[in-house]
Parts: structure tokens; sequence; C-alpha cells
């Protein structure tokens, strides 16, 4: 495993232990956990906004030396015009398509697994997620949160900005990436947390949910690492 990848690891590790003291001290329950989590994808989204963004793919053609030719050279696939200019279409359609995504998810989260009313009814639950933000910069929360965005933040300079990852993908390829990995984890989350709430929100159970989360997203992480490097070697 490179070392960058390894460090960038490490730190997302940690921010996703950290849940763990929400839980024996603030006494935080299967809703605290997902819906936490359910944030996470919305930092996501962001990030890989910032990825289409910043991403430019090195010119296939080379010279006889075997140096990129520069893009007003470059016969075929090679325009930077056509290359920025798509970003003008799918970056707004990807916020669009991915932020309705996690809005049809925060619903169900919030729904399923969100507060009760006093009267023992589900509230609406757009009404529960507006509550959830409103209150979010005086939850205990908020620290969790920002952790985990200071672990993505982090893998974003760290391995696509300095190991030159922006080089190695395109915005096509980009628009896709996130579902995949967001799809496996919280279908796993949101199962793993019905089994949780059905056995009792206890501290070890709650524990086992952070830390299977911890595993599952471990490999989803090194494998779109993986990924990108061996579809930069089949484009080479």
């Amino acid at each position: 495993m490179n070392p960058r990848t390894h460090l960038s690891l490490i730190v997302l590790i940690v921010a996703n232990v950290l849940p763990i003291v929400g839980v024996v001290h603030w006494g935080w329950n299967v809703f605290e956990i997902v819906v936490l989590y359910w944030f996470e994808n919305l930092v996501l989204g962001v990030i890989n906004v910032l990825k289409m963004l910043t991403c430019c793919p090195e010119p296939e053609e080379k010279d006889a030396s075997g140096q990129p030719l520069p893009d007003y050279l470059q016969s075929s696939n090679g325009s930077a015009l056509v290359h920025h200019g798509s970003k003008l279409f799918l970056i707004p359609f990807f916020t669009l398509h991915y932020g309705g995504f996690c809005a049809g998810h925060g619903v169900f989260v919030f729904a399923m697994l969100g507060p009760k009313t006093p009267a023992g009814g589900d509230a609406d639950p757009f009404k529960k997620m507006a509550d959830w933000f409103s209150s979010f910069p005086e939850s205990d929360i908020k620290w969790f949160a920002l952790a985990i965005m200071a672990s993505h933040l982090f893998s974003f300079f760290h391995n696509y900005i300095g190991k030159g990852e922006f080089r190695k993908t395109t915005p096509p390829e980009l628009m896709h990436a996130p579902y995949g990995r967001i799809v496996v984890l919280h279908l796993a989350i949101i199962f793993g947390g019905f089994v949780v709430q059905a056995m009792g929100s206890s501290v070890g159970m709650l524990t086992l949910l952070i830390i299977g989360k911890i595993i599952i997203d471990a490999k989803l992480h090194l494998r779109a690492h993986k990924k990108l490097e061996v579809n930069y070697q089949m484009r080479e």
C-alpha cells in the first residue's frame, strides 16, 4: 500500500473511532450514529465536486521521448477546452442527482430512526431533518462531524492533490465514483442500525456497529484508490 494512502487511511480510521466517545460519554443511540454517517455522505459529495473542479487528466499522446504532448498538439481527446467545458454540465448534474439521492436517504433515516413525537407518532421527517440542522451548531455531534470533514479534506489534499490523482481521472469517472461506496456502506449501516435498535442500543452493540463501519469503510477506501491506479494504467 502506498505510504500516502496508508496515512490517509489512518486519519480516516481515527475520525471514525471518535463516535465511540459520543456513545460512552453522551449516551448516543443508534440514530445519532447513523445520522452522523449520513452527514458524511454530504461531505463526500462536496469533496467530489472539488475533485471534478480540479481534475486535469494528463494528455494521452506523447512525443518521441515519451513526454506528453501539449494540449494544442493533441489530435484526439486532448482539448483542454472540451475537458473543462464538460464540467459546466457534469458538475451541476452531479450536484442535483447526488443531492436528491442524499435527500431521499436522509428522509428514510430520519423517518425510521429519528426521535418520536411526544404522542408516540412519527413527525414529518423533513421537519426532523430541519430541526437537526438548526440544532447542529450547539450539539455535541458537530465535533465528530468536523472530524469526519477534516479526514476527507486531508485525503483530498494528501492523496488527490499531493499524489497527483487529479491527473489520473476525468469528470465522467468522478461523477459516478461516490455511489458505489455509499450504497454498500450505508446499506450495511442501516441494516446494522435496525439490528442494534431491535436488540437494544447498548454501548457494546453500538460500538460493534461503529467498528463494522470502520472495517467496511477502510476496505472501500483502499479499493477506490486501487481502482483509480488501475484505470489510469489501462489508459496509458
